[in-house]
């Protein structure tokens, strides 16, 4: 992330689409994860998060001129506010209710910023201080960008075990994989994972 989304964020402020297209895709990972975590997994046949990302990144183009930040960090929870509105509104339709439910919103919105949080629990940068909220963003982001370049089994093994906090046995049932080949492909995961943060400028 650092200076190159600096720029990109000054250059959509000052009203550059493409600009704004390039920032917005830098968030997608981490959209995409943060989504993931929250579409319950009776609706995961019927919902990708990867769509409800898709509309948010449509609204959010669509709207930016209506976005008051002034920060990247501003930017993130604007993003993940547009995102927990459009899952409340696919659970209602999945769910065939018509009225729109404020508390389903606001109840998704702090499902959402909670698992933003532990996300960037999950990094520690050596320097980097873990209450700084700037840095706590950035580090979700990245963790997020990284896991996105694992293999999915990988990634779906890391995921299940150390975002949703499963257990080997409920990871491996919801991946249809023994207990011991779900212990491997997470042990690979993370040495994968660890190496690309590693990586990471």
């Amino acid at each position: 992330m650092g200076t190159l989304s600096e720029q990109l964020f000054l250059d959509a402020r000052t009203g550059d689409p493409s600009a704004l297209g390039r920032l917005l895709d830098a968030y997608r990972q981490y959209l995409t994860l943060l989504a993931r975590m929250q579409i319950d997994r009776t609706l995961r046949i019927k919902l990708d998060a990867s769509d409800v990302v898709q509309e948010t990144f449509l609204e959010a183009h669509r709207d930016f001129t209506q976005f008051r930040g002034s920060s990247r960090g501003e930017l993130v929870a604007w993003l993940r506010q547009i995102l927990a509105r459009n899952l409340a509104n696919q659970v209602r339709h999945y769910r065939g209710t018509k009225r729109r439910d404020l508390r389903l919103e606001r109840h998704l919105g702090l499902a959402v910023d909670r698992s933003s949080e532990h996300l960037a629990e999950q990094v520690v940068f050596p320097g980097a201080s873990p209450s700084h909220e700037a840095a706590r963003g950035e580090a979700a982001v990245v963790l997020a960008n990284a896991l996105g370049q694992l293999p999915d089994d990988y990634r779906d093994a890391l995921v299940l075990r150390n975002l949703e906090e499963l257990s080997f046995p409920e990871v491996a049932e919801r991946m249809g994989r023994s207990v011991d080949s779900v212990k491997k492909l997470w042990a690979r995961g993370l040495a994968q994972l660890r190496k690309l943060m590693t990586e990471t400028p």
